[in-house]
């Protein structure tokens, strides 16, 4: 049975990742700080496969504590948010992130020249591509697109510079996974986030389809969103994320390579507003919507090619966003009655 340490484990993706490992068989290492949410409460908590640490990614000696008798490494664990994110903490992004990116690669160079570590996978982001004109966006693409604007893309295209340097210097096996635009339940509100206004709701995420349910949910008409709504994103159901997460740690394929790990169906902020909509109000009411200035960093398009996942790991996203909504929007409904959103 291989065991995998998960940085980041209690947060969005690493929850869903957690128990999709422990569901195919894996002993798994978590290890998590709670400063996204604060502490959670996850069902495999108990699983006699599963170890939680409470820590911090940046102590190197509790990552090689924690790593040395581990088959593969997940690096997630990250400052991470929605759009507001990157204007509020700029630098912070950067900052910390490096740290945290410096001290996962020494601990896992260590366990890879000492232990039995085989191999780090790196979740990088769709962020890589901010800059890009060429849609859809194939891998190796942010090598030749003009450098992200955003700290925070800034810092996830250096995560993969991360994986390649310590390739080529300790010759550290990688594969490098970019996420695009995850969508599923455990989005609550942020602890590392201030509140933004939008309209007459106050959000505290900036994730935007969390934000636009709760907004709809509590009854906003006509309905905010940022710029035209003509911006095109890939919205992909975790669940089929991290079963891609799931395939690059065992494909021998996947060694050395980097993939996009996303739905293939574009969809506008316009047309993910209108369907949650009317999700939420049937045809009770007609779907009104007012334009917000946009933020600085809101990318108008990002597409992915998603050809290499499908002929090399096998993978194709099988969940479409209505199916996704039809988890999300109950799971939020429940939140914002509780205070959690």
């Amino acid at each position: 049975m291989q065991k995998i340490l998960v940085t980041g484990s209690c947060g969005f993706i690493g929850g869903y990742l957690v128990e999709e490992l422990l569901n195919n068989g894996y002993q798994v290492i978590g290890v998590d700080n709670f400063s996204k949410y604060g502490k959670v409460d996850k069902s495999y908590d108990n699983n006699t496969n599963y170890t939680f640490v409470q820590g911090d990614v940046k102590n190197t000696d509790l990552l090689k504590e924690l790593i040395s008798d581990c088959d593969q490494v997940v690096a997630i664990a990250a400052i991470i948010g929605g759009i507001s994110l990157f204007h509020t903490l700029a630098y912070d992004l950067l900052a910390e992130n490096e740290r945290i990116t410096a001290s996962t690669f020494d601990a896992a160079i260590w366990a890879f020249q000492n232990k039995t570590l085989k191999k780090i996978n790196v979740i990088s982001s769709s962020m890589v591509f901010e800059s890009t004109n060429t849609f859809p966006s194939k891998e190796g693409e942010q090598l030749t697109c003009p450098p992200p604007l955003s700290t925070y893309g800034f810092q996830k295209l250096a995560c993969e510079y991360f994986a390649k340097g310590a390739h080529e210097q300790y010759d550290l096996p990688y594969t490098i996974i970019r996420p695009f635009n995850a969508v599923g339940i455990g989005e609550k509100r942020a602890l590392v986030e201030k509140e933004i206004p939008s309209g007459n709701i106050s959000l505290a995420m900036s994730h935007v389809v969390p934000d636009l349910v709760q907004k709809v949910i509590k009854g906003q008409d006509p309905l905010h969103i940022l710029g035209s709504g003509n911006q095109i994103r890939h919205y992909t159901y975790a669940g089929d994320l991290v079963r891609g997460i799931r395939l690059c740690i065992e494909s021998e394929k996947a060694i050395n390579e980097d993939f996009n790990i996303s739905t293939a169906t574009s969809t506008n902020v316009l047309e993910l507003s209108q369907l949650i909509w009317e999700k939420i109000h049937g045809n009770k009411k007609p779907f009104r919507y007012i334009s917000d200035e946009p933020f600085k960093y809101d990318v108008q398009k990002r597409v992915p090619s998603v050809e290499k996942a499908k002929n090399v790991l096998g993978f194709t996203a099988s969940t479409t966003l209505s199916e996704a909504l039809d988890e999300v929007i109950p799971w939020i409904d429940e939140q914002v009655k509780i205070g959690g959103i």
